[in-house]
């Protein structure tokens, strides 16, 4: 049992030292502070969304249309958030996203990220998108616990080989994104000219997979510009079909969680097609201009399949209150993005584990003055629509 809200004393004793803390503790705030230690390419590709940006404003906007309602005298003096997803032990219930290219964010990308979760216990998801080899964010992770995103190739035998190469390395759960077989229109990479694979970032896993490589006639370092044209439609530009997942689980053995479902009806088709789980998500608005704040669709998903898989849930998430909206809401547990990713940006290792730290303070401190003890005090009872 973990009282994450002493961070904050933490904080206030290096005030006796005349010190304060090295990023704002405000994870709101952590956007504006990347943005000024970042160059403008590697930002606009992290923050900016599709199209007008309509569906990010639209996460934000939904987290604001509920309000909690505290309750009084309740106990809860002493609380426990830990949980099991999917069957991974977590001491909360929130996860870091799969964020890929994490180099253009910091030197040492995808291997501090390991290393934070490491250390605060949480559970990172790898995207197939990482700036570093499956094997050596495992090594960076250690003991932690791991689950791997899939970017499903246009290769049968390149899916197997990443499945097996996350398997043999300790990945316990596919995480399998279905909105992003091709990028959205997003003006602020285009203005920029600005995207990372092209420039060989963010291909560390298909450049060293024995599949990948049997398909090239020199090695990537050799000849990246054949590398990245074979990498590129392999990833992109197939939307794949329901009847394609019994593939996956052919070679996943494992829980599989489809990431970006948004309609009661996809959520529906994943329950039959035998999915363990899925996440409620529209990429952090990353991929369709004007779609609908997935807070707004998450309710109605969980009242249609929420007691026959795991509801997971992102987009829009910024806060520790936030967190504790989407758990009263449904969601089992929560996947946090851009929020860390601008504490790799600011300070490495450090910067995310301070994000993490915040973001984990904020939620215990909500659940405490709320009136809760437990996860399962968490319901819908807990808020007011706005």
């Amino acid at each position: 049992m973990t009282h994450f809200n002493s961070y904050q004393n933490e904080i206030y004793l290096q005030g006796l030292a005349d010190a304060v803390p090295a990023f704002t503790t405000d994870a709101t705030l952590l956007e504006d502070a990347a943005r000024v230690a970042m160059e403008p390419g590697p930002f606009g590709y992290v923050a900016g969304g599709a199209g007008s940006g309509a569906t990010v404003r639209a996460n934000r906007e939904a987290f604001d249309r509920w309000r909690i309602v505290p309750r009084m005298l309740t106990d809860a003096t002493t609380r426990d958030l830990s949980c099991t997803v999917l069957g991974t032990p977590m001491p909360a219930p929130v996860l870091l996203a799969p964020v890929g290219v994490q180099s253009i964010l910091h030197a040492d990308g995808e291997l501090a990220t390991a290393r934070a979760a490491a250390a605060l216990d949480l559970t990172m998801v790898l995207s197939t998108a990482s700036s570093n080899t499956i094997e050596d964010v495992a090594a960076a992770n250690g003991s932690g616990s791991r689950w791997y995103q899939l970017y499903w190739p246009n290769d049968n035998d390149v899916t197997i080989s990443l499945l097996n190469r996350a398997k043999a390395a300790g990945f316990t759960v596919l995480v399998v994104t279905l909105d992003t077989w091709t990028l959205a229109w997003r003006p602020r990479d285009l203005d920029q000219s600005y995207l990372p694979f092209i420039r060989g970032i963010g291909t560390a896993i298909p450049f060293s997979d024995p599949a990948f490589l049997a398909g090239l006639e020199k090695t990537p370092e050799q000849d990246p510009q054949s590398a990245i044209l074979r990498w590129i439609p392999m990833f992109t530009g197939t939307d794949k079909r329901w009847d394609q997942l019994p593939f996956l689980r052919e070679h996943w053995d494992g829980p599989i969680v489809l990431k970006g479902i948004q309609s009661v009806a996809d959520a529906a088709r994943a329950v039959a097609a035998g999915m363990d789980g899925i996440v409620v998500s529209n990429h952090g608005g990353r991929q369709v201009d004007g779609a609908v704040g997935a807070l707004d669709v998450l309710p109605e998903i969980v009242a249609v399949v929420g007691e026959q898989l795991t509801v997971l849930f992102d987009s829009g998430v910024r806060t520790g209150a936030d967190v504790v909206k989407a758990l009263a809401l449904g969601a089992r547990a929560v996947l946090l993005g851009r929020v860390y990713a601008y504490g790799l940006a600011l300070g490495g290792e450090a910067g995310v584990r301070h994000a993490l730290r915040t973001v984990l303070a904020d939620l215990d401190s909500t659940v405490a003055l709320s009136g809760h003890r437990t996860l399962a005090e968490l319901s819908p009872d807990l808020l007011r629509r706005s």
